[in-house]
């Protein structure tokens, strides 16, 4: 059959070869390797130092050194980037020992053969060491601050952890400052955010999980839990998300959260963000997960719940009362300061019924002469102060204070003296400037700030409808969302009495047994039931203020 299958080849002036004897797989294994080659040269110094000025180009701070040995039998060259490494430690933990005596006494027989595996031993008190199998894996530890040395006759490369730059001192957070508690915050290091949590939590199952995104920036990523409290299916959720991210670029931790949270679309934050490293460990010890992005002091914490974000780390560093006290006053504020315009607008203009008379006859004088309507008015004043409030932030703060606090002052004096907005609209949205102020978590009182204009324009067309509408549409909307599988509201949704309890007032730490049920924990159990160090006994302090009387009458002789 193969016979005639060869007969009729030749017939048709086609050459083909036997089955069995294709070489397909061997003609695409010689292409792969041309493409290698192509961007891997084999181990020839020259070729090799080659390809690295064609990859990385004649950037200045591209450093390569070429020397010899002791010796003079093995030629190599060390890569590194200027500004990213510790130049101390290439001097005199590569190349002095390489050139020196002391290790070609080690190593006599010091040749192209053997060079790997001699330096590799002997190279090893300036910290880290790794093999790279190729030039390009050597390149991107190079280009993350690491040393690459290249031996003349070898393939793989020798890495050397050398990495050092100039960073910002670990500094209290600017934008969560405490009355009590840590003063200490993330950097933009990762190094020393890592190291920042581990002082934190001393215990051997937290782990630092290590990813990368961003094709061009390869920006370091660590998951960050506890392998023994976490929740295993949140955790593979997050690393899914994370390891599907496709982009060029990874700059911030706010890249990360709009990739990975679970309604884009939705204006509430889904993913809390913090530069307390307190914070972060108390979220891990709750079992929930950190992400931890180089370049940014801002941690990712996930899952979130909305009621996380009326929540200080204070709350639990002061007596319970006060914990409660504070979020019982972070909750009115944030309804003001969604609500109260709107409210405002609705009732002076369409249910002026409920007011008190002398009130209403009050702001009906102060109101006299004012030419826009109250949702004119308030929609004025608002877009006014949000244009104070950017430019306070974006002036330098010796300046943008000033202006922030004078400006509002002056603008809302001038508009009332002109007759354009009445006193009681000042004072409305004064108060709900103010009260936007309280809220802990920015990222929350902007999504806020944003949502009272609707509802200012519905309350201005259909009254307290319009206001009850679109709160209604709002919590339908905050009831669909989720943050890795845990509802956004919980846990007023499917939460317990016990839970619910948790989260408007802080209980003594005493009483805190068991981590949020919602997040689903492998355990549970946060600490004993008997912690509680109650007081002695009546018998066993009166006993003592006897010891305590005998001792002082025995001074006394």
């Amino acid at each position: 059959m193969n016979n005639a299958f060869l007969a009729l080849a030749r017939k048709l002036g086609k050459k083909i070869k036997p089955p069995g004897k294709f070489s397909g797989g061997k003609e695409e294994k010689k292409r792969e390797e041309k493409v290698r080659e192509k961007y891997d040269p084999g181990g020839s110094l020259r070729e090799r130092l080659d390809q690295v000025k064609e990859r990385l180009g004649e950037s200045s701070d591209v450093v390569v050194r070429q020397f010899a040995s002791g010796n003079g039998r093995v030629r190599v060259a060390v890569v590194f980037i200027d500004g990213l490494v510790d130049k101390k430690i290439i001097h005199d933990h590569i190349i002095r020992p390489i050139q020196s005596e002391r290790l070609t006494g080690k190593a006599s027989e010091l040749n192209r053969s053997n060079a790997l595996e001699t330096l590799q031993q002997h190279l090893t008190s300036g910290g880290e060491l790794w093999v790279a199998p190729d030039l390009t894996q050597a390149l991107k530890r190079v280009l993350s601050g690491d040393t690459a040395l290249l031996i003349d006759g070898e393939i793989k490369i020798l890495v050397f952890g050398t990495r050092f730059w100039q960073g910002r001192m670990v500094d209290e957070p600017a934008t969560e400052a405490a009355v009590r508690g840590p003063r200490e915050g993330f950097t933009e290091t990762i190094r020393v955010n890592t190291s920042l949590l581990r002082r934190r939590i001393h215990h051997e199952k937290l782990r630092f999980e290590t990813m990368k995104a961003g094709r061009r920036t390869g920006t370091d990523i660590m998951l960050v839990y506890i392998d023994d409290v976490v929740n295993r299916r949140v955790l593979e959720e997050v690393r899914r998300r994370v390891a599907a991210i496709d982009t060029d670029s990874i700059l911030e931790s706010g890249y990360i959260e709009e990739f990975i949270e679970d309604s884009p679309w939705s204006m509430f934050p889904q993913i809390e963000h913090t530069e307390r490293a307190d914070k972060a460990a108390a979220a891990i010890l709750e079992g929930r997960v950190v992400i931890l992005t180089d370049n940014t002091p801002f941690a990712l914490i996930v899952p979130t719940s909305f009621f996380q974000f009326i929540q200080a780390s204070e709350d639990y560093y002061e007596r319970p009362f006060v914990g409660f006290a504070l979020r019982l006053l972070r909750l009115f504020v944030l309804n003001v300061a969604l609500m109260f315009p709107a409210i405002y607008v609705a009732v002076v203009s369409f249910h002026q019924e409920m007011l008190p008379t002398p009130l209403l006859l009050s702001i009906a004088a102060t109101r006299e002469g004012v030419p826009f309507p109250a949702v004119g008015e308030a929609l004025l004043m608002e877009g006014t102060f949000e244009v104070l409030r950017e430019a306070g932030v974006r002036l330098p703060k010796t300046v943008g204070q000033a202006i922030s606090i004078v400006g509002g002052l002056i603008v809302g004096d001038a508009a009332i003296r002109a007759g354009i907005v009445s006193p009681a609209m000042v004072i409305v949205v004064s108060a709900t400037a103010i009260s936007t102020f309280a809220i802990p978590a920015f990222n929350a009182s902007i999504a806020l700030r944003l949502l009272r204009f609707p509802l200012l324009i519905l309350a201005g067309i259909m009254g307290l409808y319009g206001v009850i509408f679109g709160l209604l549409i709002m919590l339908l909307h905050l009831a669909s969302l989720q943050s890795f599988g845990v509802p956004y509201l919980s846990p007023l949704v499917h939460g317990t009495y016990d839970d619910i309890m948790k989260t408007f007032a802080r209980p003594p730490w005493w009483m805190s047994i068991k981590r949020p049920r919602l997040l689903a924990t492998s355990d549970p159990r946060r600490q004993s039931a008997t912690v509680h160090t109650r007081p002695a006994p009546g018998y066993e302090r009166e006993l003592f203020h006897d010891a305590a009387e005998d001792n002082s009458d025995a001074g006394k002789r």
